[in-house]
């Protein structure tokens, strides 16, 4: 079991290219599994695209961290208003487990394990293929999953695009060359 006083809110590499984010989120398990198979409570803290309910099933995820809090913080030169991509699920067991395929570079598995009145979420995104990538990622998945906490808590989160600008350099401190 874990413990919320020395559950790290940073992810930490568990091979070369694989990154695993652990967060402490207010239960129901089924209420953190709709945060991610729902498309609207997804939108609020990721990404929109109706998944089917099943493995070996595809859908689109859309991004608009803009809309992700408000005030949305300076989006980086260069990065669209919305983003979109093609997903497979490959897992799919409610409410524990859901794993899906990211775009052609990647897996991405979630697992929720209740504990008490909150669920341990854990977040494994694997074949991640290069460093670059891997900043992006990790300060990435880090911000959208302090969206989500802060909201599953009914919390105000910190500006998105500001958040990710803070987590990048951290990243690149904090994860081995």
């Amino acid at each position: 079991m874990t413990d919320a006083i020395t559950l790290d809110a940073y992810g930490a590499l568990i091979e070369p290219a694989t990154l695993k984010i652990q967060r402490l989120l207010p239960g129901p398990i089924e209420r953190c599994w709709a945060y991610l198979t729902d498309s609207e409570l997804r939108r609020q803290w990721l990404a929109a695209g109706d998944m089917q309910k099943g493995a070996d099933t595809t859908f689109e995820f859309v991004w608009r961290n803009d809309e992700l809090t408000d005030p949305p913080g300076k989006r980086p030169d260069g990065m669209a208003d919305e983003h979109r991509m093609q997903s497979r699920i490959t897992q799919f067991d409610p409410p524990r487990k859901l794993a899906i395929t990211w775009g052609a570079h990647g897996e991405v598995s979630f697992e929720l394990q209740a504990q008490g009145d909150e669920v341990l979420l854990t977040l494994v995104h694997s074949r991640v293929p290069d460093r670059s990538t891997l900043l992006s990622v990790s300060s990435g998945w880090h911000a959208h999953l302090d969206v989500l906490e802060a909201k599953a808590r009914g919390k105000t989160p910190a500006p998105f695009w500001d958040r990710v600008a803070v987590l990048k350099p951290q990243y690149d401190q904090r994860l081995p060359a």
